[in-house]
């Protein structure tokens, strides 16, 4: 007769082959991004100037930053799963804008070919807005007046769409703010993580209104397993590093 301590380990073992841990998340996120630099600064050394003349070099151009937009979604969960269980948001937020100012050079250079422009900041300012923003949310969580509670709320998000669409975060083709669809993914999430099949259709038809590939990217979150998978614990820290050397790999090969 199999004993329990017997049944739990073959459920931890079916758990961990199926689905998506965190650590396979952001493998997938980070492997999207990489399409966003690549529109910017390589593609066009291979397929020409997109133009209306050169309708090719658009179509590959815009088809491969689209492709990019489906990690939005992926690192939205990332943000709301690390605000929810880190024990100093802080130290979170710190490190996040630590990150969005060491990117912001190299996305420049990505995007407009020079060291400092102010037409687009880097995406992960996006994910230090959200922070904000769910952190404020957090402390109004409490209130016992409803009504001052939504009415500040509704505030509170307002303004984090306000700096979102001021500081034009991530702003893309005129047609995406990925700093915008970054909090809307975050509010979603925080507000509806208790109901999954209500979460993850909300984020998804979310996603489809901005350009359809942020509601595609929303699927990869249904099949998570809720483990982390990291093999070291070193492993997540190397996350962080991925995206500034991205662009500034990128960066490299436009200017060459």
């Amino acid at each position: 007769m199999v004993d329990e301590y017997t049944r739990h380990l073959e459920r931890e073992r079916e758990i961990k082959g199926k689905g998506l841990s965190q650590f396979r998340i952001k493998m997938i996120a980070a492997v999207l991004t990489v399409f966003g630099p690549l529109a910017y600064a390589v593609l066009p050394k291979f397929v020409g100037v997109p133009s209306k003349e050169n309708m090719f070099a658009l179509s590959i151009v815009v088809i491969s930053e689209a492709i990019s937009w489906a990690a939005i979604p992926m690192y939205a969960w990332l943000l709301y799963t690390g605000f929810e269980y880190t024990n100093n948001t802080f130290l979170y937020g710190l490190r996040l804008v630590i990150l969005a100012l060491v990117c912001e050079v190299p996305y420049d250079y990505v995007v407009f070919g020079q060291p400092f422009n102010m037409g687009s900041q880097n995406p992960v300012f996006g994910l230090v807005i959200a922070l904000i923003v769910l952190s404020i949310l957090d402390l109004m969580y409490a209130m016992r007046n409803i009504t001052l509670k939504v009415v500040l709320s509704v505030f509170v998000i307002a303004i984090g769409v306000l700096w979102d669409v001021l500081f034009t975060i991530g702003q893309s083709q005129r047609i995406m703010n990925i700093g915008v669809v970054t909090l809307g993914m975050c509010l979603i999430y925080y507000y509806l993580h208790k109901r999954e099949n209500t979460m993850i259709f909300t984020a998804a038809i979310f996603g489809a209104a901005w350009m359809l590939t942020p509601g595609l990217g929303v699927v990869a979150l249904h099949s998570r397993n809720e483990k982390l998978g990291y093999m070291h614990s070193w492993t997540r820290w190397v996350f962080y590093a991925v995206y500034p050397l991205t662009l500034v790999i990128c960066a490299a090969i436009g200017m060459a």
